[in-house]
């Protein structure tokens, strides 16, 4: 088998392998349309990586030190001040 690592478009078996999740909860994602997939022959189909790690790091949860920071820009914007 190919690395998938080093591939830029992945097949079902390699996206699920690649994001760790089973081939049911892929194709509930592409029929669900949550997830961007293309089907050039109407059979198969196929992932960018690239959109896949999108979809994987969606949602993000900020760290305390981020929402620390956002709070501080907040707080320096209402009162005049310049945030850095």
């Amino acid at each position: 088998m190919t690395n998938y690592h080093e591939k830029e478009i992945l097949s079902v078996k390699e996206a699920c392998l690649y994001m760790d999740i089973s081939k049911s909860y892929l194709y509930k994602l592409t029929h669900g349309r949550m997830l961007p997939y293309s089907c050039p022959n109407g059979k198969k189909i196929y992932f960018q990586k690239d959109d896949l790690n999108e979809w994987m790091l969606g949602n993000h949860q900020a760290s305390k030190h981020e929402i620390k920071q956002m709070a501080t820009k907040l707080l320096l914007k209402s009162k005049g001040g310049v945030a850095c």
